[in-house]
């Protein structure tokens, strides 16, 4: 079982050799799925793998509703600061931005959204946050946190635009999303105030980097709750199970869970909650799968 692809990428630049000890990995995050397919386009990967990320019932979930709200947990519990009224920056709109996103709006934020996707961009206009670039929302951002899986999201160069008295967090993937080595050289000052807290003097300000740059919901908080991370063992179990039995067939491929898998474990969830659903009839379905009747 892996996360962000570090156990796999270790065993094929270090440990080569016990590459054929391994009958297959599954891997949680979305910048480990990135990874690997580059991997396997490159014709680099050596064993299967399971994108486990890329389930409904992981990333739709796990991503959006743990990620929003374990990482608000972690800034919360790391400087008590009230966030209602507070200009709220999130840089990337994934599974993980919406989730932030929602939830910062939630707690009486004004949430403004960077991103590089047009899609994604208009998708946040459209559920009603503020969309711009980054150099624009550094102006006016008080609260910054990165959620993107690349490097440098938030440059030296933004930092030293940004007000003073900005905080910044990242909950993204690994602690290069913001640029944190720049900053060091360029701080005159730096001192811990708290506890995940340090605090950078530049000239004229101070900004505030929690955690320092790692995952913000992990360093300072507890990670996401069991209940939206049930659904992601699930299919973790689900692809450990899949190569114990079908060991001597699988190729060396990024595999993917079935939709029927990925339903039944939607389904299981919902009657874990005490929900029922309702069912189509036989006509219903028949109508559905039918060009013979419509409109």
């Amino acid at each position: 079982m892996d996360d962000g692809a570090d156990l796999v990428s270790l065993l094929h630049k270090e440990r080569p050799k016990q590459l054929k000890e391994v009958i297959g990995s599954n891997e949680e995050t979305t910048t480990g799925v990135i990874r690997l397919k580059a991997m396997a386009k490159d014709k680099a990967l050596k064993i299967p793998v399971f994108a486990v990320n890329d389930s409904d019932t992981k990333h739709m979930f796990d991503n959006r509703y743990g990620t929003g709200q374990s990482t608000l947990d972690g800034i919360m519990r790391a400087t008590n600061t009230l966030l209602a009224g507070k200009k709220f920056v999130v840089c990337g709109y994934g599974w993980c931005g919406r989730g932030l996103a929602s939830r910062a709006r939630g707690m009486g934020a004004h949430v403004v959204i960077c991103e590089v996707d047009p899609i994604k961009a208009l998708e946040a206009v459209m559920d009603g946050f503020t969309v711009m670039r980054l150099r624009d929302a550094v102006k006016v951002g008080d609260f910054f946190v990165t959620v993107t899986g690349d490097k440098n999201v938030i440059s030296l160069d933004h930092m030293m635009r940004m007000k003073d008295g900005a905080i910044l967090a990242n909950s993204g993937h690994f602690d290069v999303e913001i640029a944190i080595a720049d900053l060091e050289k360029k701080a005159k000052a730096k001192r811990r105030i708290r506890p995940f807290v340090d605090e950078y003097i530049l000239k004229g300000k101070r900004l505030f980097v929690l955690g320092e740059g790692r995952l913000i919901n992990l360093a300072a908080a507890e990670g996401h709750p069991a209940e939206v991370m049930d659904m992601s063992f699930a299919n973790q179990a689900l692809a450990c199970e899949f190569f114990a039995k079908n060991s001597d067939n699988v190729r060396v491929k990024v595999y993917t869970i079935s939709p029927k898998m990925d339903s039944e474990i939607a389904r299981l969830k919902l009657a874990a909650m005490g929900v029922k659903l309702d069912r189509l009839t036989r006509e219903q379905k028949r109508y559905l799968t039918s060009w013979q009747e419509g409109t």
